[in-house]
Order: C-alpha cells, then sequence, then structure tokens
C-alpha cells in the first residue's frame, strides 16, 4: 500500500464515471474520454443501480483497464469489490469500516474514505496502515451532494498543513475557474464530476484539470 499511496501523490485528477450524469448508452464512451483525458484513477459510482446492475456497468468497463495502469475502483460495495480481485473501493463516512473493508480486500486493492472535516482527515491520517488516500470535501456547493454542507478552502489549507502522509484529493463543486484556488490552498490532487463528465468533450475538459497553467 505504500507503494500505491506514493505513486497516488503525483496525481493530478481523480475521476469519477457517475451514473447520475452519465446514461448506460455512453457509459463506455465516457469511460475512455476519462482515460483519455489523463485521469489518474477512475471510480465507479452507481447509487441509484442495484448490486447486479452495477456489476454489470463494472464488467462493460473493466477490459479498458486491462490494458492500462490507472486504477479502477467503486463506490461503496464492498462485495462487489471483493468479487473483482483487480478492483479497488471508496467508502464513505456511514458506509463499512475501513478495516473491515480492508479485511475483506486483503493488502492489495486500493482503499480510500471520504472525509468531512479536520477530525475526519485526522481519523483518516490515522488509517494510514490500511487506507491508501482519502478524499477531503464537498470543498465547495455541489448537486451532487447537495445535503452535505461545503467544507470550503479553509479545510483544504487545514489538511494541508497536517502533511498527512497519505495523499488526499479534493471534492465537490470543483471546476475549471477555482481549480486554482483549490491548489493554491494545498490540494494538488482534484476531483471534478459535473465539470468533466457534462461536457461535450469529456477528454479536454479533464485534460483541462491536468495542465501546468492549473497548477499552484
Amino acid at each position: 500500500m505504500q507503494h500505491t499511496s506514493k505513486s497516488l501523490k503525483q496525481l493530478q485528477f481523480y475521476g469519477i464515471l457517475d451514473t447520475g450524469y452519465v446514461d448506460t448508452e455512453r457509459w463506455e464512451k465516457k469511460c475512455l474520454a476519462l482515460l483519455e483525458g489523463g485521469a489518474g484513477v477512475v471510480q465507479l459510482r452507481a447509487k441509484r443501480e442495484s448490486s447486479n446492475e452495477r456489476r454489470a456497468l463494472l464488467e462493460r468497463i473493466l477490459p479498458f483497464f486491462e490494458e492500462t495502469d490507472v486504477p479502477l475502483i467503486v463506490n461503496d460495495d464492498l462485495d462487489l469489490a471483493v468479487e473483482f480481485s483487480s478492483v479497488g473501493l471508496h467508502v464513505g463516512q456511514d458506509d463499512v469500516c475501513p478495516r473491515e473493508a480492508r479485511e475483506r480486500l486483503g493488502p492489495e486493492p486500493i482503499l480510500g474514505l471520504s472525509t468531512h472535516s479536520l477530525i475526519q482527515a485526522r481519523s483518516a491520517e490515522a488509517l494510514a496502515d490500511i487506507l491508501d488516500y482519502f478524499a477531503v470535501g464537498p470543498v465547495f456547493p455541489t448537486g451532487t451532494k447537495p445535503d452535505y454542507k461545503a467544507v470550503g478552502l479553509d479545510l483544504v489549507r487545514e489538511v494541508q498543513s497536517m502533511k498527512p502522509s497519505l495523499p488526499f484529493f479534493c471534492i465537490g463543486g470543483i471546476h475549471q475557474d477555482n481549480v486554482l484556488q483549490v491548489r493554491q490552498a494545498g490540494g494538488q490532487g482534484v476531483v471534478a464530476v459535473s465539470a468533466v463528465l457534462c461536457a461535450e468533450d469529456t477528454a479536454g475538459a479533464v485534460n483541462s484539470f491536468c495542465l501546468p497553467n492549473f497548477q499552484a
């Protein structure tokens, strides 16, 4: 896991393939666009779908990742991640306990955790023996999670000041017009969902987050 965490620290963009923004007819096309644009990780997020439907969506894109070193991660479906040994898992604060998830996943698959406060970020860092990364957000208001209060750039600065050993990714309401603020606050790795999935040129949108002019 230490090698994985080290490589994740170099990533500028973490992609999410979300059924809330991508219909099944464009599923493969959008996944390939995320990869073409330079996403260093792709997470499959299908909150509304059943376990069987998530499995089918996973199987449709899994071949794309057999030809690349980009990790594929599923959101909050431990059973599915365990079924496919090459697939990692991302969990939230109200999902399965990270230690239980790691026990079932084994040592190799990537495991990430969402955090929404400095206390939660510190707790994630305390789990550096089992986690590969954590996410911080929502930084700005977002339609993806309208019930969550935006944590703001101050939390990004506070997390950066911790100098965590784990890489962290900033998520929530991030787009091309505010990503520089996030990076200047200390968030090197970012996640943008609607800003890239709703773009006509998704690959180009992803690439714009990876360009040097968007670095702090």
